[in-house]
């Protein structure tokens, strides 16, 4: 019997070639080693890339060492009918089936009840760890709920029956952002305040301040997209962008800027509001009035308190009973606003060939406020007799022509009518490219006007057109930054877009394109269309107290008047909306403890008590009444928050943190830098006290967070001041688990060191400082064996050598070594104690233990697999580089080449993010990433493509993605025969291990030639299996030890011969099956990767299959060059979020 069995498989193969050869295609071992594809049929869908797994030419294998390599070949032919060996078989259906060898037939009858053959090798972790098609259908389907917020816990533990259908974001760039934030951008600033900037500061000067502040803008967006395409953007806009960027004290410093910025907006858009309204509409709705010429300011003031408040009750209200109304209006105040700006650029199109009329009165070189008198003339002829008109009442207080009473100025001066509206044809712009600043109460004078400059009478000054408030380029600046404000208008609405990560970038940075040409163009139509003394009169005194951007608007100055008036109630009504919305985001974080009242609301959410903190805050803007005094502290607060956001990337950007990976490329930390510096310069240009109050605001507020109840402890000197600050870095970091987003290998490279204490595998320290680049935490471990207090100063020595070598591959981190009577101990003492409080390692490099095929000694490889479970135990990743000697130094570029991911199981993304660390090193830079996954029998391949596509969407990382199909599982006679020979020369070496009599005699020899190394290496162990070895041997033999030693040697032979009716056992060849199927389709795909990065299967819970664990593992990476084994540490070290 066992000459049969030994021919039917230690030789399988062998016959199976004859006997096929000889024409009998139909045996079922012929048919296990055909490729289906020779008989089956092109697959079923050739238009994709899914590419079914098939049994493959197996003519080269690595040798086995210590015995015969098995050959693989096609065969040709079957064997004569009527052989009975066990062979593979098929049910006729191209389903192959296993017959008893492999699988008993109870559990042969189960099905599918055993673990899929096809990834046999991989059970221990799919107990515990998703297959990768289940991790992907769940991680598509994500929620856009802010992580750790406490409703997102509440309804994911909700009953079925209370939840309801959540309608799917659908918003795409144009709705969800473009309009948005034209919406916020274009306002009440654009209308009342830009033809009066011009007039002030001159076309060029104005060119200048728009550029500042849309530079300011388009910088922050460009920041603000790469924070925001960093991950799944949660709804919540800018507040949850910096907090989850840069941690809770910015947070909340920036929130409650914008939380302010946008209230004081809100109270800005009001007081624009009554302004048009008291103004411009309805003049006569003013309940104070003027008691003397001097009054008309403050009694305007007071309307402006008035109605502002009234107004911003009703707006309240509003906004209390029904958000939706608000958002529905919306695209009717968006379209007021698109509808006035057409009708500026209509009326200045028609302004070239019919310019509207609107004459001003000019006495002498001075403006005249039009609204007070009819006929611009001294005197007007009624029924052919001259006399005094308006204006001579006005001057000389008398209705006859006396000159007693007369102000000089007007008798000096003659009296003249000027075009308001010259129109673009008439060469104006050249007069109003130069500014023409003015102090509080100076007269608007029209430059090379003639005219007697003699000094007139002070209480005739209301007759002329004055100047409100004193003018200079930073007033200017102040005033006008509002108008550019409201780019975060996309970034808080991200919770309804569709895609988020393009929408935002997308649509914000056209928005400002858009609104820049705009006011570019708005800029140069002004000064090229408008008389220069109209542009300087903010209220339009000079031309019957009309809007003065109406004046130039077609068909009618109501269109401006109407549409401004809609839009900045909407955008005040939007304010209201937003403002609270924030402040109850900022108190539900509770990272401010006084502010968690303003969390709550009614139950459907809505924030009743901030916005009732809100109207509150707006009253005081609208106390101040001016809006020439509220924009620039709205401006601080926005410059505030857009400098933080520029702060934000920058940081991130130079810190390179791993969870730092932007869709948008299109940022540079430098283009961050230049955005803080302008919203900087920019503060302190439009207001500097304004600057120095919101700094102090904002850092109170950060300091308040820090600090609230922190202890500190400040040293001596610059160094008592570092050493306190990494105590307090490690204290800080003591209190939890870093986050996902924050995680990154921290390494732990176990070291190798040879008898002359050099380190034998430099590229493992090569391989850490690439992956690492010079970030995080590395420390480098070896273990010397020994006693302590002898060697310690080789430990020393050992060390030097290490910090040499970590030098010249540029490895930053540290070195320890460890001095142990048993190298496992050592290992495992490294292993536990390496770092300080938070700063421990979670990742552990292993070299391989090459050789240990050859070698009769187990030990090599047992402290190999002890190690394995020992980062297992700790719950720490492992990284075994294989064939490490061929992996490129620092030295080298790739500069083409594929970095190779098989997913077979999910361990927490370390297979993501590992190449995506690696391709940070110039190294690696330019090489693809391609991710492999594997699909079983009853996987949707197709479906688990797009789940990976979009999975790798949202992670930020560009690889391409095959599915690769192992539907096949039929188990070949190779795989059969590599498991046989496995399982004999595991036999063979234990039974070949030499008589205690003859270790001890070796081993006295061993002693007498003083040739014991005192330093072993890292991966042999002299625990196992050892007794110490005595003085002296005495080799006396008796009867007794005589026949034992006889009846050893005839079982040892008994022993060689049951060696070949061994069977291997089914759990080993299912195993072996995986590790031959994956290996074969891993070599067809990636022969000619740079690097392959493969799951590495866990060790036996049961010890005794140690060796065959190694051997799995050397068939699932032969003929394979670089390959990097990867276990995760049983925690998700990769997020979609940002």
């Amino acid at each position: 019997m066992g000459g049969v069995e030994e021919r039917g498989f230690l030789r399988g193969s062998d016959r199976t070639g004859q006997e096929c050869a000889a024409g009998s295609a139909t045996h079922p071992a012929c048919l296990a080693a055909v490729p289906r594809g020779a008989f089956a049929g092109p697959p079923t869908m050739p238009h994709f890339t899914v590419v079914p797994v098939e049994d493959k030419h197996r003519a080269e294998y690595d040798s086995v060492e210590g015995l015969s390599w098995v050959d693989y070949r096609e065969p040709a032919a079957a064997p004569a009918p009527g052989d009975s060996y066990d062979t593979v078989s098929s049910d006729g259906h191209g389903n192959h089936k296993e017959n008893s060898p492999f699988l008993n037939s109870s559990e042969a009858g189960k099905g599918g009840d055993y673990y899929d053959r096809n990834l046999a090798l991989f059970e221990e972790e799919l107990d515990i760890r998703p297959k990768v098609s289940s991790l992907l259908g769940k991680l598509v389907n994500y929620t856009n709920l802010t992580q750790g917020v406490k409703e997102h816990e509440e309804a994911e533990s909700t009953d079925g029956s209370k939840k309801k259908v959540s309608k799917s974001p659908s918003m795409g760039t144009l709705m969800g952002v473009y309009l948005p934030c034209m919406q916020n951008i274009f306002g009440v600033i654009l209308f009342l305040r830009l033809t009066w900037m011009v007039g002030m500061a001159g076309v060029l000067q104005s060119f200048l301040i728009v550029l500042l502040c849309c530079c300011c803008t388009m910088l922050t967006t460009i920041s603000m997209s790469a924070i925001a395409t960093n991950g799944v953007v949660p709804a919540g806009g800018s507040y949850f962008m910096i907090s989850r960027s840069l941690g809770p004290e910015f947070g909340g410093a920036v929130g409650l800027c914008f939380y302010l910025g946008t209230t004081f907006a809100g109270a800005m858009y009001i007081l624009g509001a009554i302004e048009i309204l008291l103004t411009y509409i309805v003049p006569q709705a003013a309940i104070f009035h003027p008691s003397g010429a001097h009054d008309a300011s403050s009694a305007m003031l007071n309307n402006m308190r008035v109605y502002g408040t009234v107004f911003l009750i009703l707006m309240a209200v509003v906004v209390f009973v029904g958000v939706k109304y608000v958002n529905k209006f919306a695209s009717l105040f968006l379209a007021c606003v698109v509808i006035s700006i057409l009708s500026i650029y209509a009326g200045a199109i028609k302004s070239i060939f019919d310019p509207p009329v609107f004459p001003i009165c000019m006495l002498g070189n001075r403006t005249l406020s039009r609204d007070q008198f009819d006929v611009c003339a001294k005197t007007i002829v009624k029924d052919n007799v001259t006399v005094a008109s308006k204006l001579w009442e006005l001057f000389c207080h008398s209705t006859n022509l006396t000159t007693e009473n007369c102000d000089e100025y007007f008798l000096m001066n003659n009296v003249s009518e000027i075009a308001g509206i010259p129109g673009a044809a008439s060469g104006i712009l050249k007069d109003n490219l130069w500014s023409n600043y003015l102090e509080k109460g100076e007269i608007l004078e029209k430059a090379h006007h003639p005219s007697v400059d003699v000094a007139g009478q002070k209480n005739n000054l209301h007759l002329y057109v004055l100047s409100d408030i004193a003018t200079s380029f930073m007033v200017l600046v102040g005033i006008f930054f509002p108008s550019v404000t409201g780019i975060m208008a996309g970034s808080n609405r991200s919770g309804d877009l569709k895609d988020a990560q393009k929408s935002i970038p997308v649509g914000t940075i056209l928005a400002i394109v858009t609104t820049s040409l705009v006011y570019f163009s708005c800029v140069l139509l002004f000064g090229a269309c408008i008389e220069g003394v109209v542009l300087r009169d903010k209220y339009g005194d000079a031309v019957n107290r009309n809007l003065v951007v109406g004046t130039l608007s077609w068909p009618s100055p109501w269109v401006i008047v109407i549409g401004s008036f809609f839009s900045t109630c909407g955008a005040g009504l939007q304010s209201l909306t937003g403002a609270p919305r924030l402040l109850q985001a900022i108190a539900k974080d509770n990272i401010i403890p006084f502010l968690w009242v303003f969390g709550h609301g009614k139950a459907n959410g809505e924030p009743t008590w901030a916005l009732l903190l809100t109207a509150l805050i707006a009253e005081l803007g609208i106390l101040i009444a001016s809006l020439d005094m509220v924009a620039p502290i709205l401006s601080m607060f926005f410059l505030m928050c857009y400098l933080f956001v520029n702060l934000a990337c920058a940081v991130q950007t130079l810190l390179r943190t791993p969870n730092w990976r932007p869709r948008f490329k299109y940022y540079h930390w430098a283009l961050s830098f230049l955005g803080m510096s302008i919203c900087l310069a920019l503060m302190f240009i439009s207001s500097w006290y304004y600057a120095l109050v919101a700094m102090l605001i904002a850092g109170m507020i950060y300091k308040y967070i820090e600090y609230q109840g922190a202890e500190k402890e400040w040293g001596d000197g610059i160094r008592g001041l570092s050493l306190s600050a990494a105590r307090y870095a490690l204290l800080r970091l003591e209190e939890g688990p870093p986050h996902t987003k924050n995680w990154r290998p921290q390494l732990l490279v176990l070291l190798k060191l040879d008898e002359d204490l050099h380190v034998k595998y430099p590229r493992l320290l090569t391989f850490a400082s690439q992956l690492k680049a010079g970030k995080g935490l590395t420390i480098i471990g070896s273990v010397i064996q020994g006693n302590f207090l002898e060697t310690y100063g080789e430990a020393q020595a050992a060390e030097q050598t290490i910090k040499n070598m970590m030098d010249i591959e540029k490895v930053k981190g540290f070195c320890q070594v460890v001095v142990a009577n048993k190298v496992r101990e050592g290992i495992a003492h490294l292993i536990q104690s390496c770092g300080l409080g938070g700063m421990k390692h979670n990742t552990v490099v292993l070299g391989w233990p090459y050789g240990w095929r050859q070698s009769e000694d187990p030990r090599s490889w047992k402290t190999f697999i002890g190690t394995v479970r020992c980062t297992t135990a700790a719950h720490l990743a492992l990284l075994v580089p294989k064939n490490v000697s061929f992996y490129p130094s620092n030295h080298e570029r790739y500069n083409e080449g594929n970095i190779d991911v098989w997913w077979i199981v999910h361990d927490g993304g370390m297979l993501m993010l590992l190449p995506f660390l690696l391709k940070q090193h110039k190294v690696w830079r330019k090489c693809k990433m391609r991710i492999f996954t594997v699909a079983q029998m009853d996987d949707n391949s197709i479906q688990m493509k797009k789940d990976l596509a979009t999975f790798l969407y949202q992670l930020r990382i560009e690889a391409e993605v095959e599915v690769v199909e192992m539907h096949n599982s039929d188990i070949s006679a190779y795989t059969y025969e590599r498991t046989l020979m496995m399982e004999q020369r595991s036999q063979m070496l234990r039974q070949m291990r030499l008589t205690k009599t003859e270790r001890e005699r070796e081993a006295q020899l061993v002693k007498d030639r003083h040739s014991v190394a005192r330093l072993e290496s890292l991966y042999s162990d002299e625990e196992d299996e050892t007794e110490p070895v005595p003085e002296n041997i005495q080799m006396t033999w008796t009867k007794e030890k005589c026949d034992a030693e006889k009846r050893n040697r005839g079982s040892a032979v008994g022993s060689f011969r049951d060696l070949i009716s061994i069977k291997p056992n089914q759990s080993n060849v299912r195993r072996m099956h995986t590790a031959v199927k994956l290996n074969e389709v891993i070599v067809n795909r990636s022969h000619d990767a740079r690097l392959v990065l493969l799951n590495m299967p866990g060790p036996p819970k049961n010890t005794d299959g140690d060796e065959n664990y190694m051997e799995f593992l050397e068939v699932l990476t032969e003929g394979l060059e670089r390959v990097l084994l990867v276990r995760g540490g049983g925690r998700e070290v990769i997020t979609i979020y940002s």
